[in-house]
This record gives C-alpha cells, structure tokens and sequence, in this order.
C-alpha cells in the first residue's frame, strides 16, 4: 500500500499542472467547433481535386468531430478517398491540447502539425491518383454521428464541455503515468523501453497499430508515451497518423462495402509506418 500511495503521490504531482492549459485549449477548441465548424465542412466539400490539401490543414484543427463528418461525407462521395485518408492522419485528437499543457514540449505541436499536414496531403493525393476516386455533388449532408457537445449553444455549453473533456484527458494521464511510474520502478526504464521496441526500427509499427484504437485513449497514451520519453517522435507521428478520434467508428457504420474501410486502415497504417520509419 505504501508502493501505491507513492506512485499515485508521483503521477498526480507529475500530471496535475496540465489541468489549467487542458482546460484553456479545450476551451479554444470549443469555441472554434462552435463558430466555424460548419464553415469548414462546406470548404472541404468545394476543394475539389485540392480535396486532400484542404483536408490536411482542416484536420489538424483540432476538433473532435470534424474527422466524424469526414467519414460521413465520403460514406456518401462528397469527398474523395484521398480527402478522407488526408483527414484522418491530419487529425490530432487530444495530443495538441496535451503538448500545449506541458512546457517542456509546447513547441513541439507546430513541428507535429507540420508533419502531420505534410504527410496526409502527399498521401491524400498518391492516393487519389492511384485509386482515381472522385467526388459527387450534393446540396444537402445529413450528419449522423452522434458528437457530444455539438447541438449545445451558449458559453456556459462550452465551459461545460472543456470542463468535461479536461476531466477525462486528465483522468487517462493520470492513469497512464501511475502505470509508467510503478513500471520504471518495478522493472527498470530499460525493460519498459523494451516493451515499446524503443531505440529499434519496429516502434513506429506498434505505435501505429495503437492508433487504431477508436477513441481519445490511444492519442493521450502516445503522446504520454512521448512525453515521458519512452517513444521517439517518429514512432508518436506515426501512431497519431492512425489515430483519427472516432472517424474510423463512424466509418465502419456508415460506409459500405465493409472491405473498402479495410483498405482505409490499410492505406493508414502504410503510411503511417512509413512516415514514422522516416522521420
């Protein structure tokens, strides 16, 4: 008991100064979901054969439903296939508000936003120009994704949102640098880097494979991982490239045939990795 009272002492002195700049950057982020979010989704829709350009530096904007309403336009041909693969490796999820609240790596998000922007719109037009997919006119877009906070209006809706989504961002930090903590203490930093195949040109394959995983956990566990220097930049690009927040969800349920959104992850996953090995 006297272990775990002393890693959790650890990881909330650790973690806890990130609350007031989670809760500043949800906050902005909230306030731009609700000011331009819709203008956004109609430029994205008039890019035309610039589709994956304009997806690129529209998803690094970092706001938790905007790779949902991609999914929801290509399920339904607004946008190319490029478009969309451009959209979700420019997604950044949880990890710009995260860097942004730890002075240490603040400057890094401009060097992510950039590699990130970069890679989804080579990939985004490699892409359109192997598959030659195009997109279809539509006046009209039914949004079917059901996004947490976006029907609420008013300032105290998006107090209440940053609040809620600092709260559980901070709850995963918390979670993961208690584990991190008790694992470098148990077991050595040497072994925990091991698991993560850090300093070996396979890291960059298991951070991407963690990407995929369906919700704000895999950013905030990559870019903790990066923080606490367990991941190199490469290898945390690469697992944020796969890493699109719920779009790949909403992907699955709205978009047929099923095998076309395995290509997706596959299309995402090669890029990723590459990208990773790279940088």
């Amino acid at each position: 008991m006297h272990e775990i009272w002393h890693h959790v002492q650890h990881a909330f002195s650790h973690s806890v100064g990130t609350v007031p700049f989670l809760f500043l950057a949800y906050f902005v982020i909230e306030y731009i979901e609700k000011r331009s979010s819709d203008k956004m989704q109609r430029t994205m829709t008039r890019l035309g054969r610039f589709g994956p350009f304009g997806g690129a530096v529209l998803g690094c904007v970092p706001q938790c439903g905007f790779s949902a309403s991609a999914a929801n336009f290509y399920s339904n041909r607004v946008v190319t296939l490029g478009t969309l693969v451009a959209v979700f490796i420019s997604t950044s999820d949880e990890a710009i508000p995260m860097l942004l609240s730890n002075s240490a790596h603040a400057g890094t998000v401009l060097k992510l936003l950039g590699a990130k922007v970069v890679i989804g719109a080579l990939a985004g037009f490699v892409v359109d120009m192997l598959f030659k997919t195009s997109s279809a006119a539509h006046d009209e877009i039914h949004h079917k994704h059901g996004h947490c906070c976006k029907d609420e209006e008013g300032f105290g809706s998006m107090l209440f949102a940053a609040a809620k989504h600092t709260l559980s961002t901070y709850a995963f930090i918390f979670i993961v640098s208690f584990i991190l903590c008790a694992a470098v203490e148990k077991f050595g930093s040497e072994r925990v880097g091991a698991l993560f195949m850090s300093d070996t040109v396979f890291q960059p394959f298991i951070a991407a494979l963690i990407g995929f995983i369906p919700n704000c956990a895999s950013s905030v566990l990559l870019t903790q991982l990066y923080i606490e220097g367990t991941l190199s930049f490469g290898s945390a690009v690469a697992g944020l490239c796969t890493g699109a927040g719920v779009g790949l969800a909403v992907l699955f349920k709205e978009n047929r045939p099923m095998k076309d959104n395995f290509k997706i992850m596959a299309i995402l996953y090669a890029v990723s990795v590459i990208a990773g090995l790279l940088l």
